[in-house]
């Protein structure tokens, strides 16, 4: 690792549940991050900080000017551009050491596979309940922990689905099959600028403590947060015998080591 990287990330390092065997851990790991919006602009400048070396950021949208009051990777000087292209050169200025690799579409669910696999944390960071269900999928088809969360209003929420822990549920254990109909997104009902933050941060800190080798205790836990009242929830909730998607992994499809 450089020696400017080392002193970069020297105080991170002496918190003695990472050390430098946590830094290391986390410069090794992959890292997919599905969104460069409101939830991946945080969460993509905290990972890039803390010593993320291979980020791969997907996103098919274009930055507007409506997205810079809580999108902070984003800037005036590129409006028009690609989220995912416009993650990489902000990225790149955070952390000039790492790898960030931009795919600048909306990903199909068989790529959306094929990039899980070939990463070790995800992290959800889309706006929309669709995207969410076929994220959830992809993971617990190859395996791979995701980090999970959403922003609407002045409220948010978080979870964790590790999907190389037998018990652990998925997103779609928590779910109606149709809850996909009756989504609401920050587009159509608004959004507090500093919530995105947070909960971007919050899915950071999960992802970077998952690849550090630490247990997440969000695991089977929703979390909320209401920043109107600052009033925050734990409920903690177990697989879904029924279903579908957590079915397929108890035959054994795709379960990292």
């Amino acid at each position: 690792m450089h020696p400017e990287l080392i002193e970069r990330l020297s105080r991170q390092t002496l918190l003695p549940q990472f050390g430098e065997e946590g830094r290391d851990r986390i410069a090794a790991a992959r890292f997919l991050v599905i969104g460069a919006g409101g939830l991946g602009s945080p969460a993509l400048q905290y990972l890039a900080a803390s010593g993320a070396m291979r980020i791969t950021v997907a996103d098919g949208d274009e930055v507007s000017r409506s997205n810079l009051s809580r999108q902070l990777l984003h800037d005036e000087s590129r409006l028009g551009m690609n989220k995912a292209e416009s993650a990489a050169v902000a990225l790149s200025r955070i952390n000039p050491f790492a790898e960030i690799t931009s795919v600048p579409r909306y990903v199909s669910e068989e790529e959306l596979a094929t990039l899980a696999r070939q990463s070790d944390v995800v992290l959800d960071c889309s706006d929309n309940l669709a995207t969410r269900f076929a994220v959830n999928d992809a993971c617990a088809k190859t395996g791979t922990p995701l980090v999970y969360g959403s922003a609407v209003g002045f409220s948010g929420q978080a979870s964790v689905f590790d999907f190389r822990r037998e018990d652990s549920p998925c997103l779609r254990c928590l779910f109606e099959p149709d809850a996909a109909e009756n989504d609401v997104k920050a587009a159509k009902a608004g959004v507090f600028s500093p919530l995105t933050g947070f909960i971007g941060v919050l899915q950071a800190s999960e992802a970077l403590k998952l690849a550090a080798g630490l247990e997440s205790p969000l695991c089977g836990k929703w979390f909320s947060a209401d920043l109107l009242t600052m009033r925050f929830s734990q409920i903690r909730f177990p697989r879904d015998p029924h279903c579908p998607v957590c079915a397929q992994r108890e035959e054994g499809s795709g379960t990292k080591a």
